[in-house]
C-alpha cells in the first residue's frame, strides 16, 4: 500500500525541502511548449505541497540529449508551469540538477516557492543509477515525493538510487490516480470488459495481454497489430506489417482466446503512406498494397462495441491506423468518440499511451471525456504485465 502526500499531517511539510519527481517530458517546439497534459496532471501534487508551506523542487527528465543541449533544456516549461499556476506562486528555475548552484538557489526559496532543475538526463549518472549521483539528489531536500508515474518503471537515480537515501517517501495523487485505476484493470476489471489494443509493435503489449485476455470479454484488434493476427488466420495481408518473431505468440492467443478477439474485416489500403491512392477493401490485402486503417464496415463493428455498453471498463492502447495522416485517421477517430460515448454511459474508459492521447485530440474528445488518460506508455504496459516498478518499490522500502 503507496503512503501519498495526504497520509502526513500538513504540520510535517511546513518549511520543507520536498523533492517532487515529475514527469516534464513533453512536446517543445520553437522553445514554446506544445502539449502540456504531463505538466497539469501534476499540479494537484504541486499545489498541495506548496500551500502546506513546502519548497516544492521539482526534477523531471526531457527526451533522450547526449549532455548538456540547449534544446533538451526544461526552461520552457519552467515558463509553462509558471503560466499555469499563476502569479500568486513564485516558480523558479535553475540551470542544474544538482550542485552548489542548486543547493543556493533551495536557500533562497521561500515557503511555497516552486523550482524546477535542469533536464536530469544532461548527466549520464541518471540513466545509470549512480549511487554519487543518487546522494548529490538526496541532498536536495527532507522528503520525497514521486509522482511520475510514467519513469517509474526505470531503475534510474531519481526514481530508485536517490528515493533509498530519503527517511520519508510519498507516492503524489497522480502516481497514485494511475496505480489505483491500472489495478482495477489488472485485478478485479468492471464487467463487461473490452480491451481496444491498435499500435505496431505486438512485443510491447504481449506482458499485458497474457494478464489481461483471460479477463476481457472481448478484445478488439487495430493498428499494425491486426495484420499479424490476420496473417496467422491464413488471411493475405499484402505487404503490411508484420510482427513474424511473435507469430507463434499470436497463433496461439487465437487458439486458445479467438472467441473473444475481433479482427478487422475491411482495412483501408494504399501503396505508401502517402496516401495518395487510398481505397477501401475487404477480406485479403492485395500483393504491394499495405493496410494503414481499419476499414468502415470494421469501425462500425468497433464503434458499436465500444460505445454501446453501459457500466463497465474499456481500456483502449494505440490507435487504430495511421491517424497522423487523414487518409487513415477515421477508425481511430471514431474509437475515441466511442470511448467518450461509453463513458457518459457508465463506463469506466481508461486510454494508455501518447499517441493515444494525440488521437483524442484529433477527435475533439477532451481529457474530462474518460476516466483516466494514463502519463505512461510503456510504464502502463509494464504495470499491466505485472513487471517489476523500481520506481514504485523504492516507496515501500525502509
Amino acid at each position: 500500500m503507496l503512503q501519498i502526500i495526504s497520509d502526513l499531517e500538513d504540520s510535517q511539510f511546513n518549511g520543507k525541502r520536498v523533492l517532487v519527481r515529475v514527469d516534464f517530458n513533453v512536446s517543445v517546439l520553437n522553445g514554446s511548449v506544445s502539449e502540456d497534459y504531463r505538466i497539469r496532471m501534476t499540479l494537484p501534487t504541486i499545489e498541495y505541497l506548496s500551500k502546506r508551506g513546502s519548497k516544492v523542487v521539482l526534477a523531471s527528465h526531457l527526451g533522450r540529449p547526449e549532455g548538456p543541449q540547449h534544446s533538451y533544456s526544461l526552461e520552457p516549461v519552467a515558463k509553462r508551469l509558471s503560466e499555469i499556476i499563476g502569479k500568486k506562486t513564485k516558480v523558479r528555475f535553475v540551470n542544474q540538477c544538482v550542485g552548489e548552484t542548486v543547493h543556493n538557489e533551495i536557500e533562497k526559496m521561500n515557503k511555497g516557492d516552486i523550482l524546477l532543475l535542469e533536464n536530469l538526463r544532461f548527466h549520464k549518472e541518471e540513466e545509470a543509477n549512480d549511487l554519487i549521483f543518487s546522494k548529490q539528489i538526496a541532498s536536495l531536500a527532507d522528503i520525497y515525493v514521486n509522482d511520475a508515474f510514467s519513469t517509474s518503471h526505470r531503475r534510474h537515480a531519481s526514481t530508485h538510487g536517490a528515493v533509498k537515501l530519503f527517511d520519508i517517501k510519498l507516492a503524489g495523487f497522480n502516481l497514485n490516480k494511475e496505480v489505483g485505476y491500472l489495478s482495477m484493470i489488472k485485478e478485479n476489471p468492471i464487467k463487461p470488459f473490452t480491451l481496444v489494443i491498435g499500435g505496431v509493435k505486438i512485443k510491447d503489449k504481449i506482458g499485458a495481454l497474457e494478464n489481461l485476455l483471460p479477463k476481457a470479454d472481448r478484445v478488439l484488434i487495430g493498428g499494425a497489430a491486426a495484420y499479424t493476427f490476420l496473417k496467422a488466420k491464413g488471411i493475405n495481408t499484402g505487404n503490411s506489417v508484420i510482427n513474424f518473431e511473435h507469430l507463434p505468440w499470436v497463433t496461439n492467443a487465437l487458439s486458445t482466446f479467438g472467441d473473444k478477439i475481433m479482427l478487422p474485416s475491411d482495412h483501408v489500403i494504399a501503396s505508401s503512406p502517402k496516401g495518395y491512392s487510398a481505397s477501401l477493401v475487404k477480406g485479403d490485402i492485395p500483393d504491394g498494397m499495405i493496410g494503414f486503417d481499419i476499414g468502415n464496415e470494421t469501425v462500425e463493428r468497433y464503434s458499436a462495441e465500444v460505445g454501446a455498453k453501459g457500466p463497465g471498463t474499456v481500456f483502449w492502447n494505440g490507435p487504430m491506423g495511421l491517424f497522423e495522416i487523414g487518409f487513415f485517421a477515421n477508425g481511430t477517430i471514431n474509437i475515441a468518440k466511442s470511448m467518450a460515448l461509453a463513458f457518459w454511459r457508465g463506463s469506466k474508459t481508461l486510454i494508455g499511451g501518447g499517441d493515444t492521447l494525440e488521437a483524442m485530440k484529433k477527435a475533439g474528445v477532451s481529457e474530462g471525456e474518460v476516466s483516466h488518460v494514463s502519463t505512461g506508455g510503456g510504464a502502463t504496459l509494464r504495470f499491466l504485465a505485472g513487471d517489476e516498478m523500481p520506481g514504485i518499490v523504492a516507496l515501500n522500502e525502509k
